[in-house]
């Protein structure tokens, strides 16, 4: 039995390596829009052409979305407990993780190579941090992750189940989990979460998966601009 807290062979890493996204499955391509789009009249095609690709920028130009809809991605995210947050509130994806309830092995956590400071206007926006020691913050951070840790060991082995001591365990802990959407909502997530009012680390994540999907979409992706 594999592990699921490794990458799968499609992955993009994102967080200076320490995180990934991969695309683990899928179902439908481009003609499944076409054809879906076409049920009304009736009607089905096996191969592409121009007349397709127009088809196509007029579905998505105007909105008629529920043809996007048959076709589904799986992606296998690694990513830090408050970026995992965010991304589950987006209700139309769906979602399994480890659980700390189940399993102790393979503790992470997200440690930055630069702090960002709080914007002084924005409650919820950061701004970059010029002539910061990160060095500093990033010892500090460690240090924390270190104890948070070895007090999670320290309640295992006095018999505290897995599922209160992992009450210790910080923000930044690591959590992998398996998520599948349809294309229509991976749209509307995509042009939130690759918005400059994103947070960084999960538009990292939504920059990813538009490099993993566009190869399988690339009519799609030329047309939303997705594409470099």
């Amino acid at each position: 039995m594999k592990k699921i807290n490794i990458p799968p062979s499609k992955h993009v890493k994102v967080l200076d390596g320490q995180g990934w996204v991969g695309l683990i499955d899928q179902l439908g391509t481009e003609m499944t829009i076409l054809n879906a789009a076409r049920v009304s009249f009736g009607k089905m095609k096996e191969s592409m052409d121009e007349n397709d690709i127009v088809l196509l920028d007029y579905l998505i130009k105007n909105k008629h979305t529920s043809p996007l809809e048959h076709i589904v991605f799986t992606f296998s995210v690694h990513c830090p407990l408050f970026v995992r947050g965010q991304w589950h509130r987006h209700r139309t994806w769906s979602y399994n993780e480890i659980s700390r309830r189940y399993t102790e092995i393979d503790l992470e956590f997200y440690l930055p190579e630069k702090l960002r400071k709080q914007a002084p206007v924005n409650r919820q926006a950061s701004v970059e941090w010029e002539n910061c020691d990160f060095g500093e913050f990033r010892t500090m951070m460690k240090e924390h992750n270190d104890r948070s840790l070895k007090l999670y060991h320290e309640l295992l082995a006095k018999g505290v189940c897995r599922e209160q001591a992992r009450a210790v365990l910080p923000q930044n802990m690591m959590v992998t989990f398996w998520a599948t959407v349809d294309l229509n909502n991976l749209i509307h997530f995509l042009e939130l979460r690759d918005s400059e009012h994103a947070q960084w680390e999960i538009r990292e994540y939504a920059l990813a998966i538009k490099k993993l999907v566009s190869p399988v979409i690339p009519n799609v992706a030329k047309i939303l601009g997705w594409q470099d």
